[in-house]
């Protein structure tokens, strides 16, 4: 915006012409509309100063050109086209055939008799589609607090993640007002806050917060894109997140409503990231509608195979992907993430399918131009920037070879987790025969820090574990307590037939699918089992070097009835349940006593890896980290390779002055094990158990201290931490 109006600009390269649409809504539900041709195109952009325009004036594009789909271009006045750079955006997509830029031959988009694109369909979209609007960004930073200025700044050794979606994190918090739940304001409610600030957890993850718009084959079905991984626009806030009030106010005040829910986060220590899905867009494949990119400069924007007719290269798994080799789309997904950065206050982001972010003409370059934008452009210094590390093109799975300062999400941490504590227990519990996946050494690898992934680079291990963010489950997939509930994906919600969602879980039901039958003496005994397994696996996350990933409701046991995919269901599937029974509220307890043994240890946060060198302090002088088997005796070549050992001991030590050391046993098998507490001979400070899989809370005081050496017996399939303090 100008004191006088508003400047417009827009890439449509391939364009012979462009209309600047100035929408009014009339009183009964018509829509009238002036049109501004705009200036050009120089290099490819057209724009103009429109005098006059205030904010909250509805607007869109439409542009003229050749209609030519073999070639790629996809030219249609009749249609409105939203502003890719709209800092606002109203109404929704209602799925009538006059969306698509051709002529369907049905009532909606997407089904099309032949390969071959119809003719230009001539029918005006404008009442149909969202429209932009244009918002007093400058005035509403000049009247409002900034979000930047209470930025916590969590250092990476510190960091806790929490993986939540707005809606579903509230809409069923019982001290958050029926107004605000499921909205941007309830985020900072005091109630919501508080859980977030006695959990431990320093960063929320949002799911996708930019403006989205549904699938047809949803629509058809009566489902929304819950998970909002369908975006319509980059830099405007998702309208239907926001309370009521604020979406009747319009667009200037949904963005307040997010920009205060970041101030009062960060009130509270608590720093927010967005995850952002900048590899594709909501207009799906070739026969999809058209809303925006496609209308403007399919070519420019779209990856293509090259070929007559062209078609769409689709890497992401959704039917298009933004063609990271264009200057202009690397200037799109930066000027988006400096917005969100520098307006919203955002303190970091995670990147879906981040490989396809930096994808070239020869395939994914680490120094690909998007990725050295990252590094180098000073709104984004000192934020936590995360890769997803994978796309579904060829030669996409790249875990650990992003560039710094990025982080990864971990996989190989989530498999091993699994395989260890789940898949290869079942197997043990079933009496198959054979070994185990690898035994105890890939488990150890990623407890460590998983420097076979992320110490690789120049100089080596600058990293540090802590660019492996970690995790057990996401919003993708089951939660934590599906994974011990079920062998088999239920999605039959989702109107799919099953056919969605990995059937490659890693989990275990520990003797029957679902919840069972609480008559059934055998189900109390099930669910105490499968209780043990979730701690074992909390406690594996929350105490492995590297960055932790909580997904909500994890905490205290949040189910989705065995839904792996629950990307369409809106509702009690999704959305985290607060009413907690006793056993849940056990569980809340021992996950926030884990995280305060991560807090209160040194040896648990370490920024920098183990290099199993000597440290100062203990006489005589200890590494860093070691390994020992459960005779106490450190582990040997062979035991590492035997695919038959299951119990592991960790003796983490650290530099800080003060510190304790810490040890975790793990016994992976299905008996008791003996075990001679590590350190003996090395070491002349005693152990004291602070916390056990077992019973799930911290309990020193009711423990002996124990020498190193002395045997203790280790339950089946189960974790122990150990505390030495210096001596006094």
């Amino acid at each position: 915006m100008t004191p006088d109006g508003v400047s417009v600009a827009v890439l449509a390269s391939h364009a012979t012409a462009v209309d600047l649409c100035l929408i009014d809504p009339a009183r009964d539900g018509s829509l009238r509309e002036r049109r501004v041709p705009l200036d050009g195109p120089s290099f490819g952009v057209w724009h103009a100063h429109v005098p006059d325009v205030a904010p909250g004036q509805r607007y869109g594009f439409r542009v003229h050109g050749t209609w030519d789909p073999a070639a790629g271009l996809r030219h249609n006045p009749a249609k409105l086209l939203v502003d890719p750079y709209a800092r606002g955006v109203v109404g929704t997509v209602d799925w009538d055939a006059s969306i698509a830029g051709y002529v369907a031959t049905s009532d909606g988009p997407g089904a099309l008799d032949g390969d071959e694109l119809g003719p230009a369909d001539p029918r005006d979209s404008a009442p149909h589609v969202p429209h932009s609007v244009v918002v007093d960004v400058a005035g509403l930073r000049a009247r409002t607090p900034d979000p930047r200025a209470n930025r916590p700044y969590v250092p990476w050794r510190d960091t806790v993640v929490y993986e939540a979606h707005v809606r579903g994190l509230t809409m069923l918090h019982p001290d958050v007002p029926d107004e605000l739940r499921g909205t941007y304001a309830a985020l900072g409610h005091p109630a919501v806050v508080e859980h977030l600030t006695s959990l431990g957890v320093t960063a929320v993850e949002l799911l996708p917060v930019h403006a989205k718009a549904d699938e047809p084959h949803l629509a058809a079905l009566d489902l929304t894109n819950y998970w909002g991984y369908n975006t319509l626009g980059f830099f405007a806030p998702e309208p239907s997140y926001a309370t009521r009030a604020a979406r009747d106010a319009g667009p200037d005040a949904v963005l307040d409503e997010i920009r205060t829910a970041v101030h009062a986060l960060h009130e509270a220590g608590i720093e927010v990231l967005l995850d952002v899905v900048y590899n594709h867009t909501c207009e799906g494949g070739d026969d999809g509608p058209q809303l925006s990119w496609r209308g403007l400069d399919n070519t420019s924007y779209y990856l293509h195979d090259g070929n007559v007719p062209a078609r769409l290269l689709d890497t992401t798994g959704t039917g298009n992907t933004l063609d990271f080799r264009r200057p202009r789309v690397v200037q799109l997904a930066l000027d988006s993430l400096r917005y969100w950065a520098d307006v919203v206050g955002v303190d970091g982001f995670r990147f879906d399918l981040a490989v396809t972010l930096g994808r070239s003409w020869d395939g994914f370059e680490p120094d690909h131009p998007f990725l050295v934008g990252l590094q180098t452009d000073p709104s984004l210094a000192n934020l936590k920037l995360v890769a997803e590390p994978w796309d579904v093109g060829p030669g996409g799975w790249r875990t650990g070879q992003f560039p710094a300062p990025l982080a990864e999400w971990n996989d190989r941490f989530r498999d091993a987790a699994r395989q260890f504590w789940l898949a290869d227990v079942a197997r043990l519990h079933r009496g198959e025969p054979g070994p185990g996946h690898d035994g105890v050494r890939d488990l150890a690898t990623r407890l460590a820090g998983s420097a076979d992934l992320f110490g690789h680079g120049d100089p080596p291990l600058a990293r540090g574990p802590v660019a492996s963010v970690n995790f057990v489950t996401a919003h993708d997939g089951f939660t934590m307590r599906d994974l011990v509930t079920y062998d088999e994906k239920h999605n039959e919600a989702n109107g799919e037939d099953g056919r969605d969602g990995s059937p490659h879980n890693r989990s275990w039901n520990h003797g029957f699918e679902g919840v069972g039958d609480p008559r059934d003496p055998g189900t109390a005994r099930i669910a105490a089992l499968r209780a043990r397994s979730v701690r074992n696996l909390l406690a594996t996350l929350l105490l492995s070097a590297g960055t932790p990933m909580l997904t909500a409701g994890d905490e205290f046991g949040r189910t989705q009835g065995g839904n792996n995919n629950a990307y369409c269901q809106d509702g009690p599937t999704s959305w985290v349940d607060w009413d907690l029974a006793p056993w849940q509220r056990e569980l809340l307890e021992s996950t926030r006593a884990l995280l305060a043994l991560r807090r209160e240890h040194p040896a648990l946060t370490m920024d920098a890896f183990y290099r199993g060198t000597p440290l100062p302090g203990d006489a005589p002088s200890q590494p860093d980290l070691s390994w020992y088997d459960a005779a106490g005796e450190p582990f040997t070549h062979d035991d590492w390779h035997d695919p038959e050992t299951r119990t592991l001991q960790m003796l983490r030590r650290t530099p800080v002055v003060g510190s304790s050391h810490v040890l975790v046993v793990l016994n992976g098998a299905l008996s008791p094990m003996e075990v001679a507490l590590a350190g003996r001979g090395n070491t002349d400070r005693r152990w004291r158990r602070a916390w056990s899989s077992r019973e799930g809370t911290r309990a020193m005081a009711e423990h002996p201290e124990r020498e190193p050496g002395e045997r203790v017996i280790l339950d089946g399939v189960s974790l122990v931490v150990y505390l030495a303090a210096p001596r006094g």
